[in-house]
């Protein structure tokens, strides 16, 4: 049952995937022409079962929790932009990254960076703890930080570079050696570069982890996860735990998110150009303690920043030199940016961490990882620059 479950075939691409571009693999990988009528854009699947020609032989699809046309699209494209061999979509990020979780055991060992997407730290304290995973927390943008944190228990070692909020990065090819040698496996969430900045699997990564509701969807209209590997007998073992535990995007979903991609490189670029304008206009002002963008110069990993990704992204991270109440203030007066949680869509959000996205993570353990109460969190998006810097102005002149 499983094995005809996880039995996927999508549509035709007429190319070879490993000589095409991103931009031109996000446009055409896994969304050939519909087979049955032409159709440029493969239809939308919302059939939830599949009709048997006899019982037990079930054609292509049998169920819409084991497979359909829209997310298996979906998850052809994922695997060609990330340059990997399988690709997994899943309902959200975090039921991403729980998979991977799932495959651990009681008493297995992981290390973690320490500035960390606030739910990927509960899912890690609260609730894998309960199941025996065990976690460290760790700086790992000093790689010798790693080798002398793994266990004979470690298994798997979780990063985020760019770093969820304080923007950290680290070297993904020395992680990669590490792990290599004593037997984790590397697992990069890249949500915050993208495959359009930053590829970790040609860089040794096992694994690569998005919320595809950020950059890969775009345009704040969708929830979903994604999971990319070249390991063939590991993705066999996460394609089941997608299976058992169920947790899948609906089709509209995925038929939102494939979009999404296909203007993805041209996007990021807007992202990229805009953060760093804002950035620079942050850094200079006053009431700003630091900027943390990894474009900048003054950025403390300019350098691996300059060597392993195309551009800085759309996300700058600032700290106010009047503490939280700063950061309330500049968050409650921005008219263009929108105070939300999330990222990566066509508008612009900000945040305070310390009371939205990271407020899951206790305030000593917070301020033990150097994420200080007065950080506010940029998204930046795709409006005209002058307009997004002339807010930030007058929003930074009501708190001075």
């Amino acid at each position: 049952m499983v094995q005809r479950c996880t039995k996927i075939l999508g549509y035709a691409t007429p190319m070879s995937d490993a000589k095409r571009h991103l931009e031109t693999l996000a446009i055409h990988a896994g969304q050939g022409p519909d087979p049955q009528t032409g159709a440029a854009i493969p239809p939308l699947y919302l059939s939830s079962t599949y009709v048997q020609p006899e019982p037990g032989k079930p054609g292509t699809y049998e169920y819409g929790r084991c497979g359909n046309p829209n997310r298996n699209a979906l998850e052809q494209c994922l695997a060609a932009v990330e340059g990997g061999r399988h690709g997994l979509a899943f309902a959200s990020g975090v039921a991403a990254t729980s998979v991977v979780f799932q495959t651990l055991v009681p008493g297995d060992h992981v290390v973690a960076c320490n500035d960390i997407y606030g739910g990927t730290y509960r899912l890690l304290d609260a609730v894998f703890a309960k199941q025996g995973i065990q976690t460290s927390f760790v700086d790992l943008t000093d790689p010798a930080n790693l080798d002398a944190a793994i266990t004979p228990r470690s298994k798997v070692c979780w990063v985020e570079t760019p770093s969820n909020p304080l923007l950290k990065l680290v070297d993904l090819s020395a992680l990669a050696r590490i792990c290599r040698e004593r037997g984790l496996k590397l697992v990069v969430d890249n949500t915050f570069a993208t495959p359009a900045l930053q590829q970790p699997l040609g860089l040794g990564a096992d694994a690569v982890i998005h919320s595809t509701t950020k950059y890969l969807n775009g345009h704040c209209d969708a929830i979903g996860g994604a999971l990319i590997t070249s390991d063939d007998e590991w993705a066999s073992q996460l394609r089941f735990l997608q299976n058992a535990l169920g947790a899948i995007p609906s089709p509209f979903d995925c038929y939102l998110i494939l979009r999404g991609i296909k203007t993805l490189a041209v996007r990021m670029d807007r992202h990229c150009e805009n953060a760093l304008a804002l950035a620079t206009l942050l850094q200079s002002h006053p009431s700003v303690a630091f900027v943390r963008y990894p474009s900048l110069p003054s950025h403390p990993q300019a350098d691996l920043s300059r060597a392993q990704m195309r551009q800085g992204g759309g996300v700058v991270s600032c700290v106010l030199k009047g503490g939280l109440a700063a950061a309330q203030a500049l968050a409650s007066r921005t008219q263009l940016f929108g105070c939300a949680v999330s990222l990566g869509g066509v508008e612009s959000l900000i945040e305070v961490p310390a009371l939205m996205s990271h407020a899951s993570i206790p305030e000593p353990v917070r301020a033990q990882h150097g994420l200080p109460a007065g950080l506010v969190r940029l998204s930046v998006g795709l409006e005209h620059v002058a307009d997004l810097q002339a807010d930030l102005s007058q929003a930074l002149a009501g708190i001075a």
